[in-house]
């Protein structure tokens, strides 16, 4: 059956493009009241989309989004977001945390800036939001942490290849380890209360605006309507049955069985294919 989460609400954070537009429109499909946001509400940054245009796409599609600008380098912005949803939606069920620019540098060359924003991004806000919508899941009675992770989170193999030695990957993939651990810590900490927390990540990468400059044109990288259909299948059975796993997109997919559609849900996807160069530790059925 297909999931529903009507009558759910659910919060994306950095929604107005990639990754996290797609699963807004994969929840809204699915029925939820999407509260979008984004650092733009109607100018582009950096000509990456703008919350406007995620809210038209989903309208237009039949489903519902609420646009909150918030910019994550804010603490006055992320202290406040989850009150905001609350006042625009009247409960939140569904946390999904994606935000995020990466920075690519060797170490010798990443500067503390860019350290301190990665960091940020990808482990300090995905904290400090869970921690402010912990509360109001409780009262409810459930929930849903979705965390969006990295393949570069896996270790890298040996022989080392060009993208090890010279991607300047290292403390961005950290941090994504990082957040991975904390997802596996804080389900193990939540369960009792009904709120399931999980992490899913490409199995090998996805062409996002802000990805597209650390992808070789050659690199054939997958569509984001497989990862938007993992995320969904973390987000609405009960904690007690699914938590505390770390996925990765074509390979949940193709564990499940799931099938999956063009985010406007009318065209049917192929069944998704793991290729051979993804990363071989990776678990179909997350771990």
């Amino acid at each position: 059956m297909p999931v529903s989460l009507s009558g759910k609400v659910a919060l994306v954070t950095g929604a107005s493009r990639g990754i996290g537009r797609a699963c807004a429109q994969r929840l809204a499909r699915a029925g939820a009241t999407v509260i979008v946001t984004a650092r733009s509400l109607e100018v582009p940054v950096d000509h990456a989309g703008t919350l406007t245009e995620t809210v038209g796409q989903i309208t237009q599609a039949g489903g519902r989004a609420i646009p909150l600008r918030a910019d994550i380098e804010s603490d006055a912005d992320v202290a406040s977001l989850i009150p905001r949803a609350l006042e625009a939606a009247g409960r939140l069920d569904i946390l999904v945390n994606n935000a995020g620019v990466a920075e690519y540098a060797t170490v010798e060359k990443l500067s503390d800036e860019s350290f301190g924003r990665t960091l940020r991004h990808y482990f300090i806000v995905p904290f400090r939001l869970a921690r402010a919508a912990i509360p109001v899941m409780r009262a409810q009675g459930a929930g849903w942490i979705v965390n969006v992770g990295s393949v570069t989170a896996q270790r890298p193999l040996k022989p080392y290849d060009e993208f090890s030695i010279h991607g300047g990957a290292s403390v961005y993939a950290a941090v994504k380890a990082a957040l991975a651990r904390l997802t596996q810590g804080l389900a193990a900490e939540l369960q009792h209360e009904g709120i399931a927390v999980n992490l899913v990540a490409p199995s090998t990468a996805i062409r996002t605006l802000s990805a597209a400059r650390y992808i070789p044109d050659e690199y054939p990288s997958e569509p984001v309507e497989y990862m938007a259909e993992a995320m969904i299948e973390l987000c609405h059975l009960p904690a007690a049955e699914r938590t505390g796993l770390v996925v990765h997109s074509l390979n949940y997919v193709r564990h499940l069985a799931v099938p999956v559609y063009t985010l406007d849900g009318r065209e049917r996807l192929p069944v998704p294919v793991v290729p051979p160069y993804a990363h071989p530790e990776i678990m179909d059925a997350g771990e």
